[in-house]
């Protein structure tokens, strides 16, 4: 609470004097656009409807190309999911189809188009098929009903003057025969062409807006020198998130914690660790066991395993002794308090350059040396590093919440110095005033 209360009265007038601006600029960043960016640009989520199959429908058993949507309704159908209309959420599942021309409609389905809302109306009652919602605009979005890509992605292309396909229609380029992929849209100069894309013919520098399956989508960079990529698609996939498993990862993660705290229960917190960890991937948290293990940061770990060496040896050859004996020396005749702020300070001040847990680590045999050097409870010491060492907020490497907000802030290493450096060293004042009256030496 303490934290908190600091943290607010000091952040909203540095945020207003130095961060005013951030935010207001355009991403521009090496992966090129993200998945919202060009739904937006191309109106993916103008009048987006979702439609499902029922028992008895006519769409039940025909295929797209029976539907003859485009031509018939002028309707755009984005794709196609299976689970997700069940009825017990917690545990439900979503399967996204690609709109290919042999995709076979079934009861459950449920259909994300794109066109006027009286074409659809009109196509829900030929077929008679549910409206789930209200249709979803790019100014009032529905409940629900936005665009997803669990496993279907977009992306942009553009067409080389030497493509074989400039000059050909979409059809006869053949993008779902050969390539598995759907043409959502072209864009020409600074005109965008949404409708009866079949007839279109290509021309040299099209940017075409493709959808397909994220394994097709990560291999357009390795066909023929007919088109360039534009941005880092795969990094894209990487950041979307199964977020209808939310629930699950929540109760995984509480098992884990529980099975961790409480010691009536004979798991050690290793073993706890990893039930839940294949948990995750038993339970589809993850698309894959390798989404799994790109969600590692390997970085972290190294220098966490090659930290703890050294915290041993620091402890076993003495340094650590030496380093609280320089720390009492130095500050023990001004009584334990001034010990809590050397302490406290010397760990915020490492964990700037290095990581918050290794800082911890390294820290936290000193804080137990000058404890029993002065004769006081080693606790509010120790907590003093484990505080100190997670309230560091004048680096974005320190600990992973500021390295996570870095690019989705727009924020720069100087951002985090004017604005981070005074809180961390408010915080810190208080802090050790604080945590001697919370759990006395």
């Amino acid at each position: 609470i303490v934290c908190v209360l600091v943290g607010v009265l000091v952040l909203l007038p540095l945020t207003k004097i130095f961060l005013s601006g951030k935010g207001r600029k355009d991403d521009s960043s090496a992966s090129g656009k993200s998945l919202s960016q060009l739904v937006k640009e191309y109106g993916l989520s103008h009048n987006l409807f979702r439609l499902r199959v029922p028992q008895g429908s006519g769409a039940s058993g025909k295929t797209v190309v029976d539907l003859d949507l485009r031509n018939r309704y002028g309707l755009n159908l984005l794709e196609i999911r299976r689970g997700e209309g069940g009825q017990h959420r917690f545990l439900k599942t979503v399967s996204q189809k690609l709109a290919s021309s042999d995709t076979v409609f079934q009861p459950g389905d449920v259909l994300y188009l794109s066109g006027e809302p009286a074409s659809v109306s009109r196509f829900s009652s030929d077929f008679s098929l549910e409206m789930m919602d209200d249709h979803s605009t790019e100014t009032a979005p529905g409940s629900g009903n936005q665009l997803d890509f669990y496993d279907i992605g977009i992306a942009e292309i553009v067409l080389m003057p030497t493509s074989n396909i400039v000059g050909r229609t979409i059809k006869e380029a053949g993008f779902r025969d050969k390539f598995n992929l759907n043409v959502l849209g072209i864009r020409r100069r600074n005109d965008y062409i949404l409708h009866e894309l079949g007839g279109e013919r290509l021309h040299s520098g099209d940017v075409l807006l493709v959808q397909g399956t994220w394994q097709d989508i990560g291999r357009l960079g390795n066909e023929d020198a007919d088109w360039v990529v534009l941005g880092q698609p795969m990094v894209q996939a990487a950041k979307v998130t199964l977020d209808y498993k939310a629930p699950v990862a929540g109760l995984i993660m509480l098992l884990m914690i529980v099975m961790m705290v409480f010691d009536f229960i004979p798991v050690e917190p290793v073993t706890a660790v990893l039930i839940a960890a294949v948990l995750m991937i038993l339970t589809g948290c993850f698309r894959s066991v390798e989404a799994a293990y790109k969600t590692i940061n390997w970085e972290t770990i190294i220098l966490f395993a090659g930290m703890m060496p050294m915290s041993l040896a620091l402890e076993k050859t003495g340094v650590s002794e030496m380093i609280s004996g320089t720390l009492v020396g130095s500050l023990g005749t001004y009584g334990p308090l001034a010990v809590m702020a050397g302490v406290y300070f010397t760990t915020s001040l490492m964990t700037m350059f290095i990581s918050n847990t290794v800082t911890a680590v390294l820290m936290a045999p000193i804080a137990l040396q000058s404890a029993v050097q002065i004769g006081v409870s080693p606790v509010p010491l120790l907590f003093g590093v484990t505080v100190a060492a997670s309230m560091c907020f004048a680096s974005p490497f320190s600990t992973p919440p500021n390295a996570l907000v870095m690019p989705a802030g727009q924020y720069t290493f100087m951002d985090y110095i004017k604005v981070g450096l005074p809180l961390q060293i408010i915080m810190g004042i208080v802090m050790v005033f604080v945590l001697p009256l919370l759990f006395p030496f």
